[in-house]
């Protein structure tokens, strides 16, 4: 369409642009449209492209109805419908579905009020949260100050096993003033808390609750059938407090763990939208001309974890030697065919505004060949367990293998299946993979995966200066100060942990043409793990 017409669309006034969309929904051609506005003394060319535009238009429309299957890239007997156990993309996904926040994180990565209507605070200690009224869950209750109580305190009961008991720890008290207002005062200021706030763990959950696989939440869908390592069915909820939504009348979610498995199922249509697919997958996709590509890059990132508690992390010089066996360049190119970006051994990414731009740890064989060497490692056999649940690590397993063997360390790929990767392997085995999805704050990725009480800290790493560090920054409103506490953990974490990370991996979700509304999201894939609410079908 041209720009011309384009603004003749825009230039009618409302009520024509409304009659005109109207017309187009129920099947008026150009030639109807053009008697219709009596556009024909501005020539066929003019009002074939007003008519474009009014086409256009009501394609961004979202459209009410139908219903999608869509498959992601993890399922086992685990699966939760409790937010406070979620561990994984899958988890996170199918808790957006039945549940919502106090808060939300945006395009910008800024924390939004969801089921709070306003939180705010004077010191970054102290914050208030003013409820939204009229809300309900899906039994009909009303959402009141004893939900989010209930929800937010059961984070700090040891026994229950929540996946954020350590960030919940720093509410140090949660009291209700009446119904529709919660005030929490942490244990120390945090500029960040609303955005804390919003990841999945803290979705609110009815006041009592103890049987989870009914997933009664104030969210978007009901559930339908739950069954964990199967699928989950989630139904319209016709009482949803945003009135814009959700727009499907249902989903159907289960996982494929098999990469091919999940590009079969696109190809044949049985899957509308499917998660984490390899950019090797793609020339094959896009040659059908009937896919389009969601490509999020938010510092989701597959990790070498080097123990340093047990087996040969234990010596400093090995954890170096293997640092420098990674070759970062070949692993974008090669592993991501370019859907990535060159990593430096710290979690936090560059479109993060307090990254540390470090000198580039470089791939020198020869400098791990010393490390390894006064590691006395040359001539050993090391382990390295990898599997297609940390996202390309058999890949990237495989190109280390080749460079150490040249070098004189053998080390043996031991691929495990992606089924019980989670709990069987990660964190456990003395050499390993990891994947870790992307977290909208700085404090978040370095306390959830490095303090030393961390429950995901990967290498065992520990550092009473980072932890300083990591608190100190969380409490600082002086942004230069805090920026400058953040670049010396960073470096603290990039020459003294046991994690190298080599890339930042853009996440790659393809989707039906006639999937609509999806865009990329900076706290992880599907639109942050809550696509469901927002997208629709074109008919």
């Amino acid at each position: 369409m041209s720009k011309q017409g384009a603004d003749a669309f825009e230039a009618l006034n409302p009520r024509d642009r409304v009659q005109l969309m109207d017309a187009v929904r129920r099947g008026a051609n150009r030639r109807d449209v053009l008697a219709m506005l009596g556009f024909a003394g501005m020539g066929l060319a003019m009002g074939g492209s007003v008519f474009a535009g009014a086409t256009r238009a009501l394609a961004a429309e979202p459209r009410r109805g139908g219903s999608i299957r869509v498959a992601s890239y993890a399922a086992s007997t685990a699966d939760t419908l409790d937010p406070a156990k979620a561990s994984n993309a899958s988890d996170y996904t199918r808790c957006n579905f039945f549940y919502n926040g106090l808060s939300r994180i945006d395009e910008t990565g800024t924390a939004q009020p969801e089921l709070a209507e306003s939180f705010e605070t004077k010191d970054a200690k102290v914050w208030v949260f003013k409820l939204r009224t009229g809300v309900t869950f899906h039994d009909g209750k009303s959402l009141t100050s004893k939900d989010v109580l209930f929800s937010l305190k059961r984070h700090l009961d040891p026994a229950l096993g929540s996946k954020a008991q350590k960030l919940a720890a720093q509410m140090a008290e949660i009291t209700a003033n009446g119904d529709s207002e919660v005030q929490i005062t942490l244990s120390g200021p945090n500029a960040d808390f609303p955005a804390i706030l919003g990841t999945s763990q803290f979705l609110i959950v009815p006041d009592g609750t103890t049987d989870f696989t009914r997933g009664i939440g104030t969210g978007p869908f009901k559930v339908a059938e739950f069954q964990p390592g199967v699928r989950t069915l989630a139904t319209r909820n016709e009482n949803y407090w945003r009135n814009s939504g959700p727009h499907l009348d249902g989903i159907e979610f289960f996982g494929l763990a098999d990469e091919q498995a999940r590009v079969n199922a696109l190809m044949s249509g049985d899957v509308q939208l499917a998660s984490t697919i390899n950019p090797r997958s793609l020339a094959a996709i896009e040659g059908t001309g009937a896919f389009d590509i969601l490509q999020t890059s938010a510092g989701n990132y597959t990790n070498l974890i080097t123990r340093l508690d047990e087996g040969p992390g234990a010596n400093p010089d090995f954890v170096l030697g293997m640092k420098s066996l990674m070759n970062r360049e070949l692993i974008k190119s090669a592993i991501y065919r370019g859907y990535a970006e060159i990593a430096n051994d710290q979690p936090i990414p560059a479109s993060n505004r307090f990254h540390a731009d470090l000198p580039q740890r470089a791939f020198d064989p020869e400098k791990a060949r010393f490390h390894f060497g006064k590691a006395g490692v040359l001539g050993s056999t090391i382990p390295v367990v990898a599997s297609p649940a940390a996202d390309n690590s058999v890949e990237m397993a495989t190109l280390m293998q080749q460079e150490a063997g040249k070098i004189g360390v053998t080390l043996d790929v031991q691929r495990v299946p992606s089924d019980g990767y989670w709990s069987n392997y990660w964190m456990k085995s003395p050499v390993g993979f990891g994947n870790i999805n992307p977290r909208p704050t700085a404090d978040l990725l370095l306390s959830l995966f490095f303090m030393s009480n961390a429950d995901w800290n990967e290498s065992r790493w520990k550092n009473e200066q980072f932890d300083q560090l990591v608190v100190g920054a969380r409490a600082e409103t002086d942004e230069d100060k805090r920026r400058q506490m953040y670049h010396d953990a960073q470096v603290l974490i990039h020459e003294q942990s046991g994690v190298v990370i080599p890339t930042f991996i853009s996440n790659l979700d393809v989707h039906s043409k006639s999937l609509k509304g999806l865009k990329p999201m900076p706290t992880g894939a599907m639109m942050g793990y809550g696509f469901g609410e927002f997208v629709w079908l074109d008919a």
